[in-house]
């Protein structure tokens, strides 16, 4: 008669798969989180960029849009501020008159216009995106990074 049971090849063979597994899983999960936290910046950048040319234009109202690389933090002046994570970096690009220590701002007019600038998120990879916005039209515009 034959007994039931596993040998230990097949035992060390489960325990290899799991060992691997339990390798990889913590370094996929970086990737994600790094990869999500930067789909959340850029979005959030793009959205209070537009949101503040939309605030100019109904309110009538210059809207202050600004990146604080000191603090490492972005948003629509009036409104809370949102952080940039560590792993994703920033850099912006304003008219002189709107930068003053380490803050960059892009200022939006009640005609639709504004001070024009460009706000570039990128990847610890490298890989990255701009966000462009034109100082005649105030027109938001993401392009991806050249290398």
């Amino acid at each position: 008669m034959r007994e039931r049971g596993f040998t230990l090849i097949e035992l060390m063979v489960v325990f290899a798969i799991m060992a691997l597994i339990m390798a990889v899983a913590p370094l996929a999960y970086d990737r994600m989180h790094v990869a999500a936290q930067y789909r959340e910046t850029v979005r959030g950048i793009a959205t209070g960029l537009r949101a503040a040319r939309q605030h100019a234009v109904l309110t009538g109202q210059d809207a202050l849009f600004s990146v604080d690389l000191e603090r490492r933090a972005y948003g629509l002046q009036g409104a809370p501020e949102r952080a940039i994570p560590e792993a994703i970096s920033v850099r912006a690009t304003v008219a002189a008159s709107e930068a003053q220590e380490g803050r960059f701002t892009i200022r939006f007019l009640a005609s639709g216009g504004a001070s024009g600038g460009s706000v570039d998120v990128e990847k610890p990879s490298g890989d990255g995106v701009r966000l462009r916005v034109d100082w005649f039209s105030g027109r938001i515009e993401q392009e991806a990074l050249q290398p």
